[in-house]
């Protein structure tokens, strides 16, 4: 997103008591990628890239598709417009009903390479009364598709040309080289200039593109902004966008490229299998199964070759409003990751190479002193913007987000007994080990330091829970390691410190945060405090992030185990921290994230509802359940039922999930999605949480279906 597409939609929506001025919102809409690229087919159909941050390439900022009959153009994005996803796959059709012709695109995004095919239909009014004209069945002779589409190669407005061909257009600045091309050629090519001063400081915004001005020579070659006319053949048009790095590929060979796209993609059919090779097969005996389809394109779609993935589309460039999204978190990563490494099997799912480019990044990614950045650029794992890398400053370690550091451990504990081998991996949580012990108070809670949200600081509850998470799979599952995997311990700090059994460390450390979590009970509430504040006090606010008590003491339970008073606590807990944070208006359902949220709220005065908060209820009810269920404990029936209930609000057909089978991150109590769509996180919970009923909870399914009768 440039500055000036920023001002310009903070003139269309300043004031708006739901939308936030100056963003590039993905809440409508559906994405195509799954292998580096990652571009936006809004509802209205206009294309954007959003991918930059897992391929480092800018790509397309803005554009705008018309259909020409004569002198008139009728823009698709006025028209009435229907759009899905073809199948299972990232193919996206969108039907534009305009008043001469109905047009039908069909957009797929295969690695740095964008098609868009075309179709059109005319109506009996256009074609002469009788549906043909002179024998011309596809519509009027005189037909084209017009594309305006704005580059910015290597994030640059200014400073870009254009080199022409019959049937391409490259737009360059220095190391980046775009490529908008056409299987038809082009019948006309003009480019156009960027907003103009005036323009940008003029009260209304600006609608491109322009008429062309032929007194602005410059801007036919001194822009990243072209206008192209495209020839249709047989009622069909394709254009295709390339984004390439000149030291990788040289113009000959992008367009070639092209060329073979063209040739190898020329039907419906055709890019509707080259879609599906982006996306893991989901078998139909799968529970769930459109629920199941959805959240593997969206993880797919956030994922760079890498295999780290953004949080979800950046809509916030300049942090107006919040802190950025296209980033990796190594807590959601993580999450994710855990996630889909218990699910896959259940939901019959092959995800290996997912789990081992996860496992392999993250040992890439650790900082010498065992723990992982705030968050990292995911093409490359390179240090990202960010505000919590305490670790890398001189000064306190406060702003640093301890959780992020369990949650990776537990994840490549439970990679590693699964058989997941990449090198480094046992030095890598041997050095995390002795982190979490450097991060771990003599009282056997986590030291100070910023929450999951990263919007507070203190000793939280939740920074716990990962670290009994943490230690717990390390115990369970960390046979065979030893600090000689470590090629130099003296460069680890702590790792001189750790005993020679480092798996009876971990249950040991996890025993010291089970009993630890005592100091945190509130019994007024019924429910663990949200953290131990700076001044020592005790912070009795409910908070969804707390509710990873529950997966994290199932953890616990293989080499506790959890003791009768502990379950009376959890489902306490549980059962206060859902019925506090539920909140339902008439268009929407489900939790809150903490008592007192004041984020992003606009003319709201109530807390919003996440999905990522009403997910976790979900899968904690649910791991309760399981937990209480190895229990013998006849209270994991009931918390079935409130992990089902939580479900059917994230999931397909679901207050909370939206059309395009996505869920944003949140919600205005008038049903308006807010925030990153889709976001990965709730997503794979959604996908874990439908595993593990159908895989470890079935005993109970004959309850809920005779409830429902």
């Amino acid at each position: 997103m440039q500055l000036r597409d920023a001002l310009d939609d903070y003139k269309r929506h300043a004031g708006d008591g739901t939308r936030f001025p100056g963003e590039r919102r993905t809440v409508s809409g559906r994405f195509s990628g799954g292998d580096g690229r990652l571009v936006h087919v809004g509802d209205d159909g206009e294309l954007r890239d959003f991918g930059y941050p897992l391929t480092g390439r800018t790509g397309l900022v803005r554009s705008r598709i018309g259909l020409a009959v004569g002198d008139e153009v009728a823009w698709l994005d006025e028209a009435e417009t229907t759009q899905r996803y073809v199948g299972d796959t990232a193919l996206v059709e969108t039907v534009h009903e305009t008043p001469r012709a109905t047009v039908t695109r069909h957009d797929v995004t295969l690695g740095d390479a964008h098609l868009t095919r075309a179709s059109v239909e005319f109506g009996e009014e256009a074609s002469g009364g009788d549906g043909t004209t002179g024998g011309d069945a596809a519509g009027p002779e005189d037909a084209s598709l017009v594309v305006y589409a704005r580059f910015a190669p290597d994030g640059r407005d200014d400073r870009v040309g254009q080199l022409r061909y019959d049937d391409a257009v490259e737009v360059y600045h220095a190391d980046e080289h775009d490529f908008l091309a056409s299987a038809t050629g082009f019948a006309d090519l003009r480019g156009q200039l960027p907003a103009t001063f005036p323009e940008l400081l003029a009260d209304d915004p600006t609608d491109l593109p322009r008429d062309r001005d032929g007194d602005r020579y410059e801007e036919e070659r001194l822009s990243g902004e072209v206008i192209a006319d495209v020839p249709f053949a047989d009622g069909v048009a394709t254009v295709a966008t390339l984004l390439t790095d000149r030291a990788e590929t040289d113009r000959e060979a992008a367009r070639e490229r092209l060329d073979e796209l063209f040739a190898d993609l020329d039907s419906v059919d055709a890019l509707a299998d080259a879609a599906a090779d982006s996306l893991p097969a989901v078998p139909e005996s799968a529970p769930a199964r459109d629920s199941v389809v959805a959240d593997l394109r969206v993880l797919s779609l956030l994922s760079s070759p890498s295999g780290l993935r953004i949080a979800g589309p950046d809509f916030d460039p300049y942090y107006e409003h919040s802190g950025g999204y296209g980033y990796t978190w190594f807590r959601d990563d993580a999450e994710i990751s855990g996630f889909l490494l218990g699910a896959a099997d259940a939901v019959g799912v092959d995800l290996d190479d997912w789990h081992a480019r996860s496992a392999r990044m993250y040992v890439a990614t650790q900082r010498p002193d065992g723990s992982w950045p705030h968050r990292v650029w995911p093409r490359d794992g390179a240090l990202a913007p960010g505000w919590a890398n305490a670790r890398i400053e001189d000064g306190p370690d406060v702003d640093y987000q301890a959780d992020q550091t369990g949650s990776v451990v537990a994840y490549l504990a439970r990679a590693r007994a699964t058989g997941i081998d990449v090198d480094g991996l046992d030095a890598t949580l041997v050095a995390a080990l002795a982190g979490l012990d450097r991060t771990l108070e003599p009282d056997g809670r986590p030291v100070v330091c910023q929450n999951a949200w990263e919007d507070s600081a203190g000793r939280f509850t939740h920074t716990a829970a990962t670290f009994l998470e943490a230690y717990s799979e390390l115990g369970r599952r960390g046979e065979g390691l030893a600090v000689d995997a470590l090629d130099d311990p003296d460069a680890v700090p702590g790792a001189d410190a750790l005993p020679e059994d480092l798996v009876a460390h971990a249950r040991d450390r996890a025993r010291e945060v089970y009993d630890a979590l005592d100091d945190l009970w509130v019994p007024e509430r019924g429910c663990y405090a949200v953290r131990e504040t700076l001044d020592g006090g005790i912070d009795d606010r409910l908070d969804s992030a707390t509710l990873a008590l529950a997966a994290a003491h199932r953890s616990y339970d293989a080499v506790g185990p959890v003791d009768d008073e502990r379950l009376d606590r959890l489902v306490s807990h549980v059962e206060t921290v859902v019925d506090g944070l539920s909140h339902e208006t008439d268009d929407i359902a489900g939790l809150i994230r903490y008592e007192g949220d004041g984020w992003r709220r606009a003319d709201q005065l109530s807390e919003k509802v996440w999905t990522v908060s009403t997910a976790w209820g979900a899968n904690a009810c649910a791991e309760l359940a399981a937990l209480l269920a190895a229990h013998d404990d006849p209270r994991a029936a009931e918390m079935v039922e409130r992990a089902r209930d939580l479900l059917s609000h994230v999931s397909p057909g679901g207050s909370l999930c939206e059309p395009t089978t996505y869920l944003p991150e949140q919600f205005f109590d008038d049903g308006t999605p807010d925030s990153a769509t889709p976001l990965g996180w709730p997503h794979a919970i959604r996908l874990a949480t439908v595993a593990l009923l159908d895989d470890e909870l079935p005993q109970f399914a004959d309850r809920a279906a005779a409830d429902d009768d």
